[in-house]
């Protein structure tokens, strides 16, 4: 029996001339027949093809996963009970055809009367044994106080908004009537943009979908309603108002909203349960399964500043369902790009199709979920689901309840796998570990250091600190690049700390050459470099699965897949027990999973966030212009330490070094000498940067009855970056900088452009809203009467200083809107928003409950909110003075107007009341 080497050396006695296990030693020089040292370089050719081939595949998988949309469909293609896109584009056509139509516009009604329209000859052309209901429903006055996302803090009132209401029925299934399935979508667009995307081709599709689930359902056993809401955009009150006063609403049992973040492409679920059914039931029949739970794990978190209908039917209503968006070219969100010829063919059909299944299953079913969805999701949460798909064809749904057993069980196999690996390796073994992900911490803090450099770099070379955003392959250069040189010069710092670490280690056994040692050494790092991976993967796992992330999986797939490679092909000891170069074959199987699973997640949440950039600044000229660059640099320097963390081991023996390093910095120097040469520039006629334009007459801190307004136009811009090219451009007596903050009551101007010439027409005394003390008593506590006109303006906001107010009441002419209690706040203020149709009420009367008994008007100066009035109130008209009318004209072709519902219209009114009353009544 031949003796096998002891654990604590690495070969056998030294000898004049002996032979064990392979091995010759002869002096002080190794000869062993499995291992040859000159063969240890790999080929840098080679590196470099492997490098190249994995962003080849990356993007491809992207493309295939984002890109690849269904052909669409003629209605003789689909027949009478499947889904046509050409069918359904003739309704965005039409409703595009009428500009944009906010709520309370002519447009508005016309898109109403189109829709309904539609919903009766869908009735006319049903299948004889199928009940079609339309009804036009216009709600009541109404207030929604969410208490979380977007809207937390604030009261939103609507009044005289429309809906249409389609409902399908099999006529002779009674009990069909008591349990029905909704699909939601809204028909107004916000005031800046025809809305084609958001949300004129999610109303086409519900009519299509509509019209053909009107030839299926009376095989039905659950009705189906199709809301057709308006108010969506100034603050989800067409959802509320249906959920709160529509008799229907108590028969829903499921909810389904249909969104739009951009304009096309594919439309993915971004939100889905708390109960799992609907998930499951829809990876089960969509033809194209679309949506990632990280999308859900974002919004969810307020990193997406955003909010839908899906909230409101969660939140108020207590419903589980889905939510689906598109999030195509998200820098057209709200713009005027956002426009039927951007619009990709296929868009419509991939979600129709997928929704026309979905909806037969689901409406056949015997089993929709019961109860309220919100009370019961603490008792769920670990039966929510955990959904994705795979290239678009596939989807992967399970409870998180089997998530926790499945990652629990990977973290303690790995665990004990490691301490028994340490444990046996010694402390040698626990250092080159500790050192390794060292060089993990070192990568992180280079690549995110390079990248957030250029950040910083970009907007002092270029006209705009976002120069990417209408070509966003410029990031590739500007950001992938300095990522990518961090996180290799990262680890090669690392990796020589490992190395002289494993050089004393190996000096101890004096059986080995000094060059056979060296290259031992190089050997031994490498491979533990590539372990280090593990580690990485593993702690986010471990994270993730503590704080039930359910995107936590994707820590699963990076960290099992590999190791499972690493497994097969190189942890098998050989007989000299000799460390060899890493196997080629080992990162191809170990990284392809992987990659095929997040690569399209990765390079699509990297689109967004590009796109994101236009509307970035939330309160104009509030956050420094290298914020934006800052949070892309971070994410894409996140993503390449994630995903190259294996490939990255494999650099230090290649020869690829100089080449790699080369092309990178070439890249990145040709990137910025674009950028900052202009020669690309940062917005088109198709991706425009977001500013306003507004007319603005006020009157704040004028109590004196012979209000004298200031009057002028205010340009700003939620893009980053300064507006002097803009305003050389339109040459109307622009100023712009930081002298003036403008207060506009939901938000603040921080930076902008403002002329005074020609302001003083187009606008009437008679449009300037009062606030005005009725009364004002010391009963049982201070409290104060004041009356509002707003005018003829039926869109507003009011703030209310919660510092010195504890409660309030509103009412409108007759009812009360606004009870008391449950007032919540954000920075001192309740923001009460109002919007409605032309029949709205403009006349309202707000009753104020003090903090303090006492008149604060004794200490007034004493104090800070000397400087706070009381309330603020801002005034909408959707009206373009001579002033503003000839701005737009002249705006720049890569600038839109913005609209979201904090924004004014065209023309604004301000006024406020002070702290001190009385000195607002002498």
């Amino acid at each position: 029996m031949r003796k096998r080497p002891g654990k604590s050396s690495l070969v056998s006695e030294p000898s004049s001339s002996k032979e064990d296990d392979g091995f010759k030693v002869v002096g002080e020089e190794v000869k062993t027949e499995n291992f040859q040292m000159k063969n240890m370089k790999r080929s840098g050719f080679v590196w470099m093809i492997l490098f190249g081939l994995i962003i080849y595949s990356s993007w491809a998988i992207y493309d295939y996963q984002f890109g690849n949309l269904p052909a669409p469909l003629s209605a003789k293609q689909a027949g009478k009970r499947g889904f046509s896109e050409l069918e359904a584009m003739k309704h965005v056509r039409e409703l595009t055809k009428l500009g944009p139509h906010p709520v309370g516009s002519d447009a508005l009604d016309q898109a109403l009367q189109y829709v309904l329209a539609a919903a009766q000859e869908i009735k006319k052309t049903a299948h004889w044994e199928v009940d079609v209901q339309v009804d036009f429903f216009q709600a009541k006055t109404g207030a929604n106080r969410l208490v979380s996302g977007l809207f937390r803090g604030k009261t939103l009132v609507y009044s005289d908004i429309s809906h249409i209401i389609l409902r399908i029925l099999p006529k002779y299934v009674s009990e069909a009537g008591e349990n029905a399935i909704l699909v939601s979508s809204h028909i107004d667009s916000v005031f800046s943009t025809e809305g084609a995307g958001d949300c004129s081709s999610c109303v086409a599709v519900m009519l299509e979908l509509a019209r053909g689930i009107s030839q299926w359902a009376h095989g039905f056993k659950n009705g189906i309603i199709f809301l057709f809401n308006t108010g969506e955009e100034e603050g989800l009150n067409g959802a509320h108002s249906f959920i709160t006063q529509h008799p229907w609403s108590s028969t829903i049992c499921l909810a389904i909203d249909l969104e739009a973040m951009g304009i096309g492409g594919k439309s993915g679920i971004f939100q889905a349960g708390p109960h799992p059914w609907a998930i499951e039931n829809f990876a089960s029949v969509a033809k194209y399964p679309s949506g990632q739970i990280i999308a859900q794990d974002l919004f969810s978190s307020g990193a997406i500043k955003s909010a839908t209908d899906f909230q409101i039917y969660k939140e108020v209503a207590g419903l589980s369902g889905l939510d689906f968006a598109y999030t195509d070219n998200t820098a057209v969100y709200h713009t005027k790009n956002d426009k039927l010829e951007l619009l990709k063919p296929g868009s419509l059909q991939h979600l129709g199709e997928n929704m026309l299944a979905f909806l037969l299953k689901i409406a056949s079913s015997s089993d929709l979920p019961e109860g309220k969805a919100v009370e019961k999701e603490e008792k769920s949460r670990h039966s929510n689901a955990i959904f994705f798909d795979i290239l678009g064809t596939y989807m992967i749904v399970y409870n998180q309840n089997f998530a926790n057993m499945l990652h629990s069980s990977v973290i303690m196999q790995s665990l004990l796998i490691w301490t028994t690996s340490l444990f046996m390796g010694g402390i040698p073994a626990a250092v080159s570990l500790a050192l390794s992900c060292l060089s993990i911490i070192f990568v992180w803090i280079f690549s995110i250091g390079f990248s957030v450099v250029i950040a910083f770099i970009l907007p002092l070379i270029s006209s705009s600190p976002v120069p990417y955003v209408g070509s966003p392959w410029l990031v590739i250069g500007l950001f992938v690049a300095p990522a990518v040189l961090g996180a290799l010069t990262g680890q090669h710092f690392g990796y020589i700390i490992l190395k002289s670490y494993l050089s004393n280690v190996y000096s101890k056994k004096k059986q080995l050459s000094p060059v056979i040692q060296a290259d031992l050494v190089k050997l031994e790092a490498e491979r533990w470099l590539f372990k280090a991976g593990f580690i990485q993967w593993l702690v986010l796992l471990i994270l993730g699965t503590y704080y039930n992330i359910g995107s936590s999986y994707m820590a699963l797939v990076w960290l099992v897949p590999p190791a499972f490679a690493y497994g097969l092909f190189e942890a098998t000891l050989t007989p000299t027990r000799f460390p060899k170069p890493l196997k080629l074959a080992t990162l191809l199987l170990g990284l392809a999973m992987p990659i095929l699973i997040s690569a399209g997640i990765f390079i699509q949440l990297a689109s967004t966030t590009i796109g994101s950039a236009v509307r970035l600044d939330r309160n104009p000229g509030s956050t420094p212009e290298w914020l934006g660059n800052v949070i892309l640099a971070i994410l894409i320097a996140a993503i390449a330490c994630l995903t190259l963390v294996y490939l990255l081991s494999y650099f230090h023996l290649s020869g690829a070094k100089v080449s790699i390093i080369t092309t990178m910095c070439v890249l990145l120097g040709l990137s910025l000498a674009l950028v900052s040469s202009g020669v690309i520039p940062p917005f088109t006629e198709h991706t425009a940067r977001a500013v306003n334009v507004v007319h603005v007459v006020d009157v704040t801190g004028k109590f004196d009855g012979n209000q004298v307004p200031s009057s002028f136009v205010s340009l700003f811009s939620t893009t980053p970056g300064k507006l002097t090219k803009e305003a050389e451009q339109i040459k109307e007596g622009f100023t712009c900088g930081r002298e003036r903050v403008i207060d506009f009551v939901t938000f603040s101007v921080k930076y902008g452009c403002i002329t005074y010439d020609d302001a003083e027409t187009g606008w009437s005394k008679a449009d300037i809203p009062t606030v005005h003390v009725v009364s004002d008593t010391m009963v049982d506590g201070r409290v104060t009467q004041v009356s509002i006109d707003t005018r003829s303006s039926t869109r507003w906001s009011l703030a209310i200083n919660t510092e010195e107010i504890r409660d309030f009441t509103f009412q409108g002419d007759v009812d009360e809107i606004v009870s008391l209690g449950g007032k919540g706040s954000v920075d001192g203020w309740h923001i009460i928003q109002f919007s409605g149709g032309k029949k709205s009420p403009t006349n309202f009367n707000l009753t104020l409950l003090w903090v303090r008994d006492q008149q604060s008007h004794n200490n007034v100066g004493q104090r800070e909110e000397q400087h706070r009035p009381l309330l603020k109130l801002r005034t909408d008209f959707d009206r373009l003075t001579p002033k503003t009318e000839r701005v737009l004209m002249k705006l720049p072709s890569w600038c839109s107007q913005f609209g979201k519902s904090t924004s004014p219209h065209t023309l604004a009114f301000l006024t406020s009341l002070p702290v001190d009353i009385y000195d607002g009544k002498r």
